[in-house]
């Protein structure tokens, strides 16, 4: 995933872009970047790994050597940016928040168009912050090649574009990401997380709509291309990677995970002493459940965050399932002896679930039924960069399907994606008994989108449905 800030500014910008962008740390583990543009000295920009340590820890130094009234900012998951581009067009930085899925097809045609190369990164891959620069750079002018960009990526691609005459904004083609603008005097932000610009000063202008390309200055923001009627917000935003005090579409994602936690109590028969969510993700969807049911909310482990906050979680997933156990700490008199109610934001891979049950078992409780706050997950997201999986088989759900059809190719995943067909409630059951669960139920699309309140047309539900 990732997440971006950028603003413009009468003074310098330099304090708002640090703690802006750092507000965005839960979005990105592995690169962040921030680059500003000086009438005086051009362009600067600095780049570095934040694997190992938080954001203002690495950018502390350069926050005090930087300068500029003009300034983006990002942090990602993957691409080392922002990038600093010379073209026919000037100079520009650019950061990008999206998933491109054919790339080799982009590059192939660029090749043949006359561009000369691309940098690898350490992986191999092209950077893809890279290649939306150079089409963009195919057209005559930027925004005719913001638009040209939108047009030929496959998956989806939000970015800003820091130019000596303001930022460009460009929300994704449908939308699936956030651009939301505040404004205070003497200047503006665009960001990615409308929360990240609150305790600056800043109060919200409005979120760009899917598609609209707007300059941002010092001034405000003025559209440059109207947005489309279309739009595909991602609903997993709300369920899980969405700051807790962050809203989209005027949306909370904190209210909605209680509306979420709500309906999942209103479809249960589960008795269980206490309802706990998985830190810190299922925590307010069990706050809604244990509102709506009147069974007692409970903290039975602690997530110890001091030294390992998400922005410090390895990459490797082997890495990250040891880490995330050794975050929870138990509170034992919470835990021997009762029937508890647990609460995560999703089940992907299953693993880490799984560890955490058989820990309250270890820890002696008596009973642990587990209550997902979205519905199975069936296909890998093609739209953003929210996994590390480099196949669908990791997914949970399909292992389970290959192992009940007895094939690698099953031909009726859409009946596993209907609550009402034994075929779900057959992969719910073996899910169930796989990781050990005294029961299990997962919310229900129906009822995942009723919690967000936007109509379904409007909203990606790919990973679980195929629907994007």
């Amino acid at each position: 995933m990732g997440g971006f800030f950028g603003v413009a500014s009468k003074e310098d910008c330099m304090f708002d872009l640090f703690f802006g962008t750092d507000y965005h740390s839960h979005l990105g583990t592995r690169r962040a970047g921030m680059a500003v543009y000086d009438q005086e000295k051009g362009f600067d920009r600095a780049i570095h790994n934040i694997e190992n340590s938080p954001f203002r820890t690495k950018f502390d130094k350069d926050v005090s050597e930087m300068r500029g009234r003009l300034g983006i900012g990002s942090i990602s998951d993957y691409e080392p940016q922002p990038l600093i581009v010379r073209s026919h067009h000037g100079t520009y930085a650019i950061v990008t928040v999206g998933k491109i899925n054919n790339t080799t097809e982009i590059v192939d045609q660029l090749f043949k168009s006359g561009h000369s190369h691309f940098l690898e990164m350490s992986g191999g891959e092209v950077n893809a912050t890279e290649l939306v620069a150079a089409v963009i750079n195919q057209k005559e002018n930027l925004i005719e090649g913001i638009q040209y960009a939108q047009e030929t990526i496959d998956g989806s691609m939000t970015m800003l574009i820091l130019t000596p005459k303001g930022i460009l904004a460009a929300r994704d083609r449908l939308g699936r990401t956030p651009v939301s603008v505040g404004v205070k005097d003497g200047a503006t932000c665009v960001s990615f997380e409308g929360f990240a610009y609150l305790n600056l000063g800043y109060t919200q202008l409005r979120e760009l709509g899917p598609g609209e390309i707007a300059i941002v200055t010092p001034e405000g923001a003025q559209t440059l291309s109207a947005a489309g009627k279309d739009m595909r917000i991602c609903t997993f935003l709300w369920v899980y990677y969405g700051y807790p005090s962050s809203s989209y579409e005027g949306i909370s994602v904190e209210e909605m995970r209680y509306r979420c936690g709500a309906m999942l109590a209103s479809r249960d028969d589960a008795k269980p002493d206490t309802v706990a969510g998985v830190p810190d993700s299922g925590t307010a969807h069990a706050i809604g459940y244990a509102n709506a049911s009147g069974i007692p909310f409970s903290r039975p482990f602690i997530k110890y965050t001091p030294t390992w906050p998400r922005s410090f979680m390895p990459t490797m997933q082997s890495q990250r399932n040891l880490i995330a156990k050794m975050k929870l700490i138990p509170v034992h008199e919470l835990i021997k002896n009762r029937s508890l109610l647990l609460i995560d934001d999703s089940i992907v891979r299953g693993t880490q679930l799984r560890e955490t049950t058989e820990f309250l078992y270890q820890s002696g409780a008596r009973e642990v039924h587990v209550r997902p706050a979205c519905p199975p997950p069936l296909y890998s997201c093609k739209y953003l960069n929210f996994s590390r999986s480099t196949s669908q088989d990791d997914l949970i759900t399909r292992r389970v399907i290959h192992e009940l059809e007895g094939t690698s190719s099953p031909g009726n995943i859409a009946q596993y994606a209907d609550p009402e067909t034994p075929q779900y409630q057959a992969m719910v059951d073996y899910i169930g008994k796989k990781l050990n669960f005294t029961s299990l139920r997962y919310h229900r699309l129906d009822d995942m989108v009723a919690s967000v309140g936007l109509d379904k047309c409007r909203l990606c539900t790919y990973c679980w449905d195929g629907r994007g």
